[in-house]
């Protein structure tokens, strides 16, 4: 299914904009390592996660706000894989901001290949992160200074939150499994790493793999955070367009997933 612009398609289906021409976004480099990648070596999506935490802290500290906003989480993440990247390949990323309100922000990370911008790796994201206040919990307010720094290529200054996918399974179930978790898969809060869900989709791709042999999306939107002490089962729907995948506990979604071809 092609990603169009038409404003008569659902919000998952339009594309990422494109970063701005006079951009000169907030810029890393790595290196694609065993660690993060699968039997035929392309960069997982959860390797993926990783790296947009990781750069996101990197950014942070870069323009002096990891002391004024030091706790960021994801509400929603988009990777639109265009052409995967595999080991040992060298990455770059670039890390800006399209769109923000006073609580939260839409922040897009490129990654890609320096020296090859025709036939080497091309991945888009985009985060839905939201400002957290370290002793409330709740979101708080993003910082004067990070506000300005992260508005400078913003087009929305007034960004809501809008859900995109169901919250709750439609159509028939054609996967339903447990899917253990490790002690290993929680934050310091007591909550499922964002970037553990990934391994979820990657589970389930993998009866699909059709979905990866050309550019597709991925998104996943987290509804409410999985304890220590909960049991997750995946349950997921197949159609002609992709895959939709629920993570549930008591039967209910805690977050949904869904991947489509470009």
């Amino acid at each position: 299914m092609a990603i169009v612009t038409s404003t008569d398609d659902p919000p998952w289906a339009r594309p990422l904009a494109a970063l701005p021409a006079e951009a000169t976004p907030f810029r890393t480099e790595r290196s694609v390592r065993t660690g993060d990648v699968d039997t035929s070596q392309r960069l997982r999506l959860d390797g993926v996660a990783r790296y947009l935490q990781d750069i996101g802290i990197d950014n942070l500290e870069a323009v002096d706000a990891a002391h004024t906003d030091p706790l960021w989480i994801v509400r929603r993440t988009v990777i639109d894989v265009h052409r995967p990247a595999r080991f040992p390949q060298h990455l770059r990323l670039r890390r800006w901001c399209d769109a923000l309100s006073t609580r939260w922000a839409n922040v897009r990370v490129r990654l890609d290949d320096p020296h090859d911008d025709e036939g080497g790796p091309l991945i888009d994201t985009a985060g839905f992160w939201i400002d957290i206040g370290p002793t409330t919990g709740a979101p708080t307010r993003i910082s004067d200074g990070l506000f300005e720094h992260m508005s400078r290529y913003a087009l929305d200054t007034r960004l809501r939150w809008r859900a995109w996918l169901p919250a709750s399974p439609e159509g028939e179930i054609t996967d339903s499994r447990e899917f253990p978790l490790r002690v290993t898969d929680f934050d310091p809060f007591g909550h499922v790493n964002n970037a553990v869900y990934w391994h979820g989709v990657e589970e389930l791709l993998a009866s699909r793999p059709d979905l990866q042999s050309s550019p597709y999306r991925a998104v996943i939107e987290h509804l409410r955070p999985i304890g220590t002490d909960e049991t997750l089962v995946l349950r997921a729907v197949d159609d002609r367009h992709g895959l939709t995948l629920w993570f549930t506990v008591d039967d209910r979604a805690r977050a949904v997933a869904r991947v489509v071809r470009l």
